[in-house]
């Protein structure tokens, strides 16, 4: 008679049954940290992401920043410039109207100065004195005249020194041009101004007194080279 264990056999097969479930459980086990490793990878490279992506956006609007800024001074740059041109077109305009201003001045001062100095050498010019020839060259004027005596000349020569329009003449000549009459040549230099001198004498007709003709006299001219009125 043979007799069968069944308790024993259920225990047996409940505890070949077991097997399988443990090893899934140790399986699992097992994965887990290379999931973890999975996940912190995953998460370090989005938590990369964003950075870089904040980085890029904040240094787009630098950038941004930089181009707009560059634009408004390009802009002011402009505006400045055109009003720097105006500005010197205005300068420009403003110089050559004085030019045309002081040309004006100057022609009129010409147009008014030979009868202005011819007016002045009438009346430092005294009788026994007169002249043949007189130029103006800029601001010099030469003389070449006659005269009786020597004294006479040298009374026309100090009185064209102390006038207040003329400097220092220069009397570079004076020769004896005929005996009958008795006739002198001079030639003489001076400079003019049409501004007074600051130390000027007194201005008007110079009066002066003749040594060899004995008479005193005031200044009279005559440019034809005629002699003078006795």
């Amino acid at each position: 008679m043979i007799k069968i264990n069944l308790a024993r056999e259920g225990r047996a097969v409940r505890g070949a049954g077991a097997v399988p479930g443990m090893a899934a459980v140790a399986a699992v086990g097992a994965a887990a940290p290379s999931n973890i490793n999975n996940l912190l990878v995953i998460v370090g490279l989005v938590a990369g992401l964003v950075v870089g992506g904040g980085w890029w956006v904040i240094e787009k609007q630098k950038l941004s920043s930089k181009r707009d800024e560059v634009a408004s001074k390009q802009v002011e740059a402009q505006r400045l410039e055109a009003i720097i041109k105006e500005v010197e077109g205005y300068q420009r305009q403003k110089e050559s109207l004085q030019r045309r201003i002081d040309l004006i001045n100057q022609l009129k001062q010409n147009q008014k100065g030979p009868v202005k100095i011819m007016d002045r050498i009438s009346q430092d010019l005294p009788d026994l004195v007169w002249l043949d020839k007189m130029t103006m060259s800029g601001g010099l004027i030469t003389i070449n005249g006659r005269g009786l005596n020597p004294n006479a000349i040298a009374n026309f020569v100090e009185n064209v020194k102390n006038d207040p329009l003329f400097e220092e003449p220069d009397l570079s000549s004076v020769n004896q041009a005929s005996v009958t009459p008795l006739v002198y040549t001079f030639d003489m230099t001076f400079h003019f101004s049409y501004a007074p001198k600051p130390e000027a004498g007194a201005a008007g007709a110079a009066t002066t007194t003749g040594t060899a003709g004995g008479t005193t006299t005031t200044g009279t001219t005559s440019t034809s080279g005629s002699a003078p009125k006795k």
